[in-house]
């Protein structure tokens, strides 16, 4: 009988790797448990793929002030100028994660709600479906329950998700009287116990600094309660809604407009790089980024955005634009995080859209999206590892 010779300590080791390997590879990818979602109101994928306009910045009323825009926004080309209008975006989020909706490098997203204004993208971006009854802008209580809501009634998110935004129609958007989300928006004060020095401070300087516009407050109010309700506070999911930007361009004022993307983008790194500086949320933690709908393609209709059932009624002062405002249906999307690919700009051909951002928000806390809702958009799952097992 041929005797067999006892294994080296070299070979077992070699076999040990290999099972190792084998599980690991087996093994299902551990989604982050954290989530910050950011929504920039209006914010047309033209100047975060190309930067700003030169020929809309041309315009006589913005004389004064083109030189200035220039000298902070300009570059040698589309590239470097929007670099300089959100450096975070594209000089870390782009880098480390995915980018959809760049038109000019064959990536489309678009809303499928029938309206192309806030409240029905809103509802379409924070639930994963359309509804066409919600025909308006108006602060009437939403019959449909968010991502946000059904969360926070888990027991593992119980408690931990929050919501903030510069609009005084959120509460209303997410019916914040059935969801009892902690939401803070429009003009609200910082109400939550033991509220820390700063946001005493910031509760004061809300009410002595007035806002342009009645209804919307300034982004920096509500990024300065968000940062101070997740110090306190540290949930899991946190939604921001910043609204500057399609205000200013509701005003027809395209400098400042450029200058609140440009702020808003300051706005996200500074919350991130906060988030990473503390244990909770450091390398835990998933992003994304999209909007609400887009705005018109041209110099003459960029400030507005509309469908043509829209301008027909709800919006009849665009009445004159009888096929709508064409291009505000185009909106865009980023991520990053531990769960994301790093995939950069996506330039597969294919058309994406903003009923799919409920969904993947649900697979990056690893929660089953058909126990949400059965017949919401499906997952963007090309980017997110976790969605290739």
């Amino acid at each position: 009988m041929k005797q067999i010779k006892p294994m080296t300590f070299v070979k077992r080791l070699a076999i040990l790797c290999q099972i190792l390997c084998i599980v690991l590879v087996a093994s299902p990818v551990s989604a982050a448990d954290n989530l910050l979602i950011i929504s920039i109101d209006g914010l047309r994928w033209q100047e975060v793929f190309r930067g700003y306009h030169a020929t809309l910045l041309a315009q006589p009323q913005f004389a004064g002030q083109q030189d200035e825009i220039a000298a902070a926004f300009d570059g040698k080309s589309p590239n470097a100028k929007r670099e300089k209008l959100m450096p975070f975006l594209w000089g870390q989020v782009v880098k480390e994660g995915v980018l959809i909706g760049n038109r000019d490098n064959q990536s489309a997203m678009d809303v499928s709600n029938s309206w192309w204004f806030s409240y029905p993208g809103y509802n379409e971006l924070l639930t994963g479906k359309a509804d066409a009854k919600i025909d308006s802008n108006k602060p009437v209580a939403n019959p449909n329950i968010s991502i946000l809501e059904w969360l926070n009634n888990q027991e593992s998110f119980k408690n931990k998700v929050a919501a903030f935004g510069s609009w005084d129609v959120f509460p209303a958007i997410l019916n914040k009287q059935r969801s009892q989300l902690p939401i803070n928006a429009g003009f609200m004060s910082a109400d939550w116990n033991n509220l820390s020095a700063k946001a005493t401070w910031l509760n004061a300087l809300q009410k002595d600094i007035p806002s342009p516009w009645h209804n919307v407050r300034l982004d920096a109010f509500t990024v300065g309660f968000t940062q101070e309700y997740v110090k306190a506070k540290q949930p899991n999911v946190i939604y921001l809604a910043l609204g500057e930007t399609d205000d200013f361009a509701h005003d027809g004022d395209y400098p400042a407009y450029l200058r609140s993307a440009h702020k808003s983008d300051v706005f996200i790194a500074r919350l991130w790089h906060m988030l990473q500086s503390m244990p909770h949320y450091k390398n835990n933690t998933n992003l994304l980024i999209t909007v609400d709908h887009g705005r018109g393609d041209s110099n003459e209709t960029w400030q507005h955005h509309a469908s043509p059932k829209a301008t027909q009624g709800y919006l009849r002062n665009l009445a004159k634009h009888k096929n709508g405002i064409e291009g505000s249906n185009q909106v865009w999307a980023a991520a990053m995080g531990p769960d994301v690919k790093t995939y950069g700009e996506i330039g597969d051909g294919h058309t994406y859209q903003l009923n799919q951002i409920a969904a993947t928000a649900l697979k990056l806390l690893e929660q089953k999206p058909q126990d949400y809702a059965k017949v919401n958009g499906q997952p963007i799952g090309k980017a997110l590892p976790i969605f290739n097992q």
